[in-house]
Order: C-alpha cells, then structure tokens, then sequence
C-alpha cells in the first residue's frame, strides 16, 4: 500500500476507504494490567486481537479502568454511524472466541448505528466508567 508523505497509506484493503473516505467503524481492545494479562486465564489475547484486526481498523490500548470487566472492547461507530447518533458500545467479559467472533461480525457489517447489534452482544454490553453514578 503506498504510503503518504504523512506516514498514512492511501487506501484501506479492509473497509476499502481512500486517504480522505469516511472513518471506518474501529475497535478498540484494553491490553493492560487485567485486560490482555495472565489474569485472565484461558484467553489467547494475541488472537484475540488479531481476529478483530483482520476485520476492521484496531487500535490497542492501554488500561480503559474497567478492569472488572476485563478483557473490555470498545466498538466504535463509524463516521455513518455517528452521523446516524450511534454512540460507542463498551463491551466486557469478552473472554471466548464465539463472543470475538460476534464482535467482529458487527463491526465489519458496519458496527453501531450502521448494522443491527446482534442481541447476544447486549449480554457483554457494560457501562464505561466516566459514566458510572456513585450512589
């Protein structure tokens, strides 16, 4: 892929945007102190990752702080999908392979605001901590 004098390449194979096409619908995974760590047993992470990355744009973050949600992944919308009003899903617990698979189903499908949210998706969905109520 040719690269811009910016580092950024011209063409995205994936979502078959341009340079200047809209934003794709993105993921983002938390890999830090519980997320993506030995903590949580019985997840290959790096696969994990590296499935939703060959379905749409993923960026790897460090600790998003719900980390007793851990391994938490965040869909974001699109440049559609936020013109449509769709806001980002927080999604946790997202520890097995059928639920990574379900993610990146949607998110290639378009993700919110684009594509219908599956309904066992509502199942991971949880609440991102700047938006917790302390009673």
């Amino acid at each position: 892929m040719p690269a811009t004098p910016t580092g950024r390449t011209t063409h995205d194979a994936r979502t078959g945007a341009g340079a200047g096409g809209p934003a794709p619908c993105r993921v983002v995974v938390c890999r830090d102190c519980c997320c993506g760590s030995p903590k949580v047993t019985g997840v290959d992470h790096a696969a994990q990752t590296e499935r939703l990355r060959a379905a749409v744009p993923v960026r790897v973050s460090d600790c998003l702080d719900a980390c007793d949600h851990a391994n938490v992944v965040v869909v974001q919308p699109s440049a559609e999908g936020r013109a449509a009003g769709a806001r980002p899903l927080w999604l946790g617990l997202v520890n097995d392979p059928d639920a990574t698979e379900d993610i990146a189903a949607w998110a290639r499908a378009g993700g919110p605001g684009v594509a219908p949210r599956p309904d066992i998706l509502d199942l991971y969905a949880i609440t991102p901590p700047r938006r917790r109520r302390a009673f």
